[in-house]
């Protein structure tokens, strides 16, 4: 164990005992239960802050520093992609033009999901290939960028993929630092920073994420837990297919089991119906559900599903076409009802493709029996299926977010690929330039990363080691911090202007627990920082508590209402004279001036008589710091980047 390792650990205990001393007290013996209101929320809110911290802490317990990296192979393929959906042409083509000069033997595509005529002519006239979507996604669910990079996939063939985002200007030794790490067959990602130049010192966007990209990072590869960031990394192509050809198998079995559980409660409900004087109807209905249950009983054992549906097919039609024949007058009146499944033949594939949502209708809909016995023969036709209403089967990249990343590493590392994080700069790009744009960012990676959790929680994946699910968790984690912010910034104004405390009292007790707990937990950043600027990222944490609620409620009403969730491409340049977008923070400003009037009546109730000195000034001192955190969004309201293109690039 190195020296700083020592040290990190030494805060990380420090941080946790006496953070779990703090919240034990406050939980059992500082509740205002008068106040229960606000009392709750906040401790609530606190031991959120807490199980946070713990969670930074396990992370900084395995930081792993990688140093030089392994020599890369002399012969591997690589495609390198860039992908691109309206930036502007120019700034494409200097991507383009710097990845088609890394020295390492690759071949370099220009991804264009706009299929803009001008950025193919201008791909050709730099010597770089150019895709398209193919007609295939015509009509279909596009999936913004993972869709691109699927798309891409098939159209060819490298061993290694190098991913970048339209303005990431790669350095010339990029696939010379991150190869190497491959030569491990089981690596099936290595990720390197995202560093910008069109950012100052100052950093007033905190686009630069020093902490993320660099201690976190680290920290999560001690687990194995290294996320793809979307752009800047090297993927296996061959890990990539694997996870397209898994998911691919599963989204199939799962419609093939659907269909099979629709028609053997269909054939349930017609039994009852069934009528006593036509045997023939009742033997025919009985014998259909028989071939429904040895379906399922072979599909539970491991059998293929393409022999298991061909089996069923038959033993519907062998039980069920006599007897339909018989009684064709009797089913005409549910004809009308089973040709309304949304069932059609795919005129490339030649199979038939079935709406999922059709089975719940045919589950619930009224059939006299020979109509149920028509219905599951239609269900039986349909799941010879490929995966409805996609424009290709097989999908390496998840879609199950609008940031394809995190929930694609997440299922390589459930798969067991491993991953790797390099810790040095490769690629040059642009941060958002304005407060604006960087709101949408941050909106889109918060509801992305909030819908991966409500549809695949990696508490809950198989395959994830304990110390993945938690790495993965806690950014999932993070994005729930603006419901505490609510607590935090209303505790102090409810009793600086009503007098109503959240806490019975801040006296000695609280200091001994609180301020040990606060210094350890501000040691622990000091000391993981390394002398890079982390506060930053800690006020935009709070500041942005309005954009991480909206992520949360937007991505469950996504997930669970089905609610559109748009997909939005942050700009690379912003055109036209620069006006601070004050009504997109609003809710900042509205808690800074609600914040800013509470001192003062604070201080008026303390000097009638009506507060007490200790708590007025401690809550004092809790607002100046809330105030010095939103105080970030007034700057970045009024600030834009001054580096153009031109000059990030001359």
């Amino acid at each position: 164990m190195t020296r700083r390792m020592f040290v990190i650990r030494v805060c990380v205990l420090l941080t946790m005992i006496t953070g779990v001393n703090y919240i034990a007290w406050r939980w059992l013996d500082s509740i205002a239960w008068s106040a229960w209101w606000i009392a709750v929320p906040l401790l609530v809110a606190e031991t959120y802050s807490l199980i946070d911290t713990g969670m930074f802490g396990m992370a900084m317990w395995r930081l792993k520093e990688r140093g030089e990296p392994p020599a890369p192979p002399d012969d591997a393929t690589v495609d390198v992609f860039i992908t691109t959906y309206n930036e502007p042409v120019d700034l494409v083509i200097t991507t383009a033009a710097a990845a088609r000069d890394i020295e390492y033997p690759h071949r370099t595509w220009v991804l264009d999901d706009g299929a803009r005529p001008d950025m193919r002519a201008a791909a050709e006239a730099a010597g770089v290939g150019y895709v398209t979507r193919s007609e295939d996604w015509t009509g279909k669910p596009r999936h913004a960028k993972a869709g691109n990079l699927n798309n891409a996939l098939f159209q060819t063939d490298g061993e290694f993929l190098l991913i970048l985002d339209a303005d990431q200007i790669p350095d010339p030794r990029i696939l010379h630092r991150t190869l190497g790490y491959f030569e491990d067959p089981k690596i099936g990602l290595v990720q390197t920073p995202q560093y910008f130049t069109n950012v100052d010192d100052a950093d007033i966007l905190g686009s630069q994420a020093p902490l993320f990209y660099g201690p976190i990072q680290q920290g999560k590869d001690g687990w194995n837990a290294a996320f793809f960031c979307g752009s800047n990394a090297v993927l296996r192509r061959d890990a990539l297919m694997q996870l397209g050809i898994v998911g691919y198998v599963r989204e199939v079995g799962s419609t093939v089991r659907r269909a099979i559980r629709t028609a053997d409660t269909i054939l349930a409900r017609a039994a009852k119906e069934a009528p006593v004087d036509d045997p023939a109807v009742g033997r025919a209905i009985t014998e259909v559900r028989v071939a429904a249950r040895t379906a399922r009983t072979e599909l539970d054992a491991g059998e293929p599903f393409a022999d298991v549906t061909y089996a069923f097919q038959r033993r519907v039609d062998d039980a069920s076409t006599a007897v339909l024949r018989e009684h064709a007058d009797a089913i005409r009146a549910d004809l009308a009802v089973i040709e309304s499944i949304p069932v059609e033949v795919d005129a490339e594939l030649g199979t038939l493709v079935v709406d999922e949502e059709a089975f719940d209708l045919l589950a619930h809909r009224e059939l006299s029996p020979l109509g149920a016995i028509e219905s599951v023969r239609t269900i039986a036709s349909a799941i010879n299926v490929d995966v409805a209403g996609e424009a290709q089967p097989i999908m390496p990249l998840a879609t199950i977010s609008v940031t394809e990343d995190m929930a694609t590493a997440m299922r390589l590392h459930a798969m067991g690929w491993r991953s790797a994080y390099h810790h040095e700069v490769l690629a040059h790009g642009l941060a958002p330039e304005d407060l604006g744009t960087m709101l949408q960012q941050r909106l889109r990676w918060a509801q992305g990363t909030m819908q991966v959790m409500l549809r695949e929680n990696p508490l809950l994946k198989k395959g994830l080691s304990v110390g993945q699910r938690l790495m993965y968790f806690s950014t999932m984690w993070t994005y729930l911090s603006g419901f505490a912010a609510l607590a935090y910034l209303a505790g102090p104004v409810i009793y600086l202007g009503f007098g109503v405390l959240p806490v019975e009292a801040f006296g000695t007790d609280f200091f001994i627990r609180f301020i040990p707990y606060f210094i350890a937990n501000q040691l622990l950043f000091l000391v993981v920082a390394q002398g890079v600027r982390t506060w930053r990222g800690q006020q935009y944490s709070l500041a942005l508590f309005p954009v991480w609620i909206r992520a949360c409620w937007t991505a469950f009403a996504n997930v669970v209402m089905n609610r559109p969730l748009g997909f939005v491409v942050t700009p690379k340049t912003i055109e036209g004279e620069h006006k601070p977008p004050w009504r997109a923070v609003w809710p900042q400003l509205v808690a800074i001036v609600v914040l800013t009037l509470s001192v003062p009546v604070g201080i008026s109730r303390l000097a009638l008589g009506y507060a007490d000195l200790g708590a007025t000034l401690v809550t004092i001192a809790w607002v100046v710091y809330d105030l010095v955190v939103l105080s970030v969004i007034v700057r970045a309201a009024r600030y834009r980047a001054q580096l153009t293109p031109t000059e990030v690039t001359a």
